[in-house]
């Protein structure tokens, strides 16, 4: 009997860790997204209706309530869907099922290709010092195949030469931005979701404010190369990452690639 009432202690701390893990997610989604007041909200009409239904034992109004929920989380689904999409798209994703693959198998994770990175670094520099405005977007786990396909197809590999003359002032592409995918230049001139979010700073411009919303919407992390002042920044994960030296933009770049 001892051991039963044990195991069943290790299952409710395990299920209280699983609920916290999955609102902790949520509280970023939602907080990245901007959504955060709904997110509360959600929260607090949860809190009230476990008072009444569970503590007070109200029938009336818990019945009223439970009717609410159960229409609540098809009002959920539906506002929220494009973000449900996402997330299933991501865990179904090539890149996860090989991750998934790997980790059953033993297998060890691809190293670090600094003939990917380097050329990336070198332009954005070169770009920098010249006040050239970029926005490179590095593809993660989540496909950006719908992204690429609002712009120029243009399938290379990564060279700084390339992409410095891709982001000229001159070029037909230098507006949009560039796909980088399995370590090629999947595309140019694409069309990103620009983030709504109300704290971003005024100083921030549009390139920051695409970066910052392909970011929130997907897992892909964004270089931008500022116009005005040449500053190089990162959004990833829906958060900035302002006016970086090389070796903190190689750094978060090689990271990335170990991810």
């Amino acid at each position: 009997m001892p051991f039963d009432f044990s195991i069943l202690s290790v299952k409710d701390i395990i299920d209280i860790l699983l609920v916290a893990f999955l609102l902790y997610k949520t509280y970023k989604l939602m907080k990245s997204s901007g959504s955060i007041n709904v997110f509360t909200g959600i929260l607090v009409f949860i809190i009230i209706w476990v008072i009444v239904s569970q503590v007070l034992q109200m029938r009336l109004l818990g019945s009223i309530f439970d009717k609410l929920v159960s229409v609540g989380v098809i009002a959920l689904i539906v506002i929220f869907q494009d973000e449900i999409r996402h997330f299933l798209l991501s865990l179904g994703s090539r890149h996860r099922t090989s991750s998934l693959l790997r980790f059953f198998k033993g297998g060890q994770k691809n190293g670090n290709s600094k003939e990917a990175i380097m050329p990336i670094v070198m332009a954005c520099l070169s770009m920098s010092k010249g006040k050239v405005g970029a926005l490179i977007v590095i593809e993660k786990n989540f496909p950006l195949d719908d992204i690429a396909r609002t712009g120029d197809i243009i399938d290379a590999n990564i060279n700084q030469r390339l992409i410095e003359n891709i982001f000229f002032k001159n070029s037909p592409l230098h507006d949009g931005a560039m796909i980088i995918s399995n370590k090629r230049i999947k595309a140019a001139g694409c069309i990103l979701p620009v983030s709504h979010n109300l704290n971003i700073p005024k100083e921030l411009g549009l390139r920051h404010r695409a970066a910052l919303g392909i970011s929130q919407e997907t897992d892909a992390m964004a270089i931008i190369v500022s116009e005005e002042t040449g500053g190089i920044s990162i959004a990833y994960q829906g958060e900035f990452h302002l006016r970086l030296t090389a070796e903190e933009l190689e750094r978060m770049l090689t990271n990335d690639d170990e991810a």
